[in-house]
């Protein structure tokens, strides 16, 4: 038997609410970019998600995990194995104690903050706004206004390549700026525990829509992208040199940089992967010449 076609029989016999073929990744990316995954799934809960690894690694199909597909690019050619979603239980959010919260990988930024908002628990008003995954938050250390994911996650729970759960604590998450441990380990995140403080509803509803505000103004938030494509380069803002460069609107086929922020590359319409690495391709070289800043890239390519 094919093997993607077993592992998409297995994971029905799981109870993976979604099983398809050849599905067009471009429909679960912010940037609407990315050619078809040979197989596509949703692990309904953690348990299944283990299950899932281990036939995979029997079978030697590579998995591919997915939060809300931001701060991605995937190849025109697609995904080649199988990409996995978080659904179920992978997407719950609980308190744990009156200042701790177990939050699913699946679960939206927008739910977590949501959820410290309605229990008067203040901490992750930062992350308002931002369009990923709680999971894939930790994942990469995500951050805004001078705050970021190190500051509130205590705890990660994840799923080896294996199918083997485990968990890291504290220091053994090892985050840096926008990376951490899980950006190397080959593990999944199932669930992160995060310890926030005690607030006032109002004050963290009135700061949470202050900094939207503040992302709404700066940000082509009405276009298709991947977030803040560079990394933040020493003693400088990527969207400042690039605009420096005279590079805002430059345009490669439906791909341009933002006209209203310079470290944003937008989707017009039709864009493609070929299409965005070509104009990276020439907003890194024109910066390097101009400025003697080498950029580098903070979305992660797949496929």
């Amino acid at each position: 038997m094919d093997r993607i076609k077993e592992l998409g029989d297995f994971g029905r016999e799981l109870g993976c609410p979604i099983v398809r073929y050849q599905e067009p990744m471009s429909s679960h990316t912010t940037f609407h970019i990315g050619g078809p995954a040979d197989l596509f799934l949703t692990a309904p809960n953690a348990d299944a998600l283990r299950k899932l690894c281990r036939k995979a690694a029997d079978l030697e199909v590579p998995l591919f995990p997915l939060g809300n597909g931001s701060n991605l690019l995937v190849s025109d050619g697609g995904i080649r194995g199988a990409v996995v979603t978080f659904g179920g239980d992978l997407k719950k959010i609980a308190l744990c104690s009156e200042t701790a919260v177990q939050c699913g990988a699946g679960a939206s930024l927008a739910s977590l903050c949501n959820f410290a908002k309605e229990h008067n628990l203040t901490g992750v008003e930062f992350a308002w706004g931002i369009p990923g995954s709680a999971g894939g938050a930790a994942y990469m250390n995500s951050g805004a206004y001078e705050h970021s994911m190190s500051e509130v996650v205590t705890a990660c729970f994840h799923v080896t390549a294996r199918g083997e759960s485990g968990t890291l604590k504290g220091a053994e998450l090892g985050f840096g700026y926008r990376r951490g441990a899980y950006s190397d380990n080959g593990c999944i995140i199932t669930a992160l525990r995060l310890e926030l403080k005690r607030g006032r509803r109002e004050d963290i509803a009135a700061r949470m829509e202050e900094l939207y505000a503040r992302r709404k103004a700066k940000q082509p938030l009405e276009l298709p992208s991947a977030g803040s494509v560079f990394k933040r380069p020493a003693g400088h803002f990527a969207g400042a040199l690039i605009e420096q460069c005279g590079l805002k609107g430059r345009r490669v086929g439906g791909a341009a940089v933002s006209e209203k922020h310079a470290g944003f590359i937008v989707n017009l319409g039709g864009a493609t992967c070929a299409d965005v690495e070509k104009l990276i391709g020439v907003i890194r070289e024109t910066v390097q010449r101009e400025t003697g800043v080498a950029l580098e890239c903070e979305v992660k390519k797949v496929g």
